[in-house]
């Protein structure tokens, strides 16, 4: 009888996909508990990222003329600066003063140049 279902076992190929479903089985429970472990484990980085800080960048562009509007009764100056270059044509920057030098002095520090440089590209306006 056992040698008969054997035979019959082998000519059907049941023999290969019987025992298949129980290592597909293992197999899964296998994986499954390595990555269980794997992800379970604490990792220390050494690179954190910090999300507290501003990124600051400078580019050098060659200006070409800087206009300040002056606004006395609001107190603020409100600053155009047009470049040569083709990809950035105008920069715009609104300060909280009145004050030349302080004017001046933000704009040669924002720029990069020269407070000297500034002064002579510089062209006041008073608005009301």
């Amino acid at each position: 009888m056992w040698r008969i279902s054997k035979l019959w076992l082998q000519g059907l190929g049941l023999e290969f996909w019987l025992p298949l479903p129980l290592v597909a089985v293992v197999f899964w429970l296998g994986c499954s508990f390595l990555a269980a472990q794997e992800l379970s484990r604490p990792y220390s980085t050494e690179n954190k990222l910090q999300s507290d800080t501003q990124l600051e960048a400078r580019i050098s562009v060659n200006v070409l003329l800087i206009n300040a509007t002056v606004n006395r009764t609001k107190r603020i100056t409100q600053i155009e600066v047009e470049t040569a270059d083709p990809i950035l044509k105008r920069l715009e920057l609104e300060l909280q003063t009145i004050e030349f030098n302080q004017i001046e002095a933000t704009i040669a520090q924002e720029l990069g140049l020269p407070r000297q440089d500034v002064r002579k590209l510089v062209r006041y306006e008073f608005a009301q």
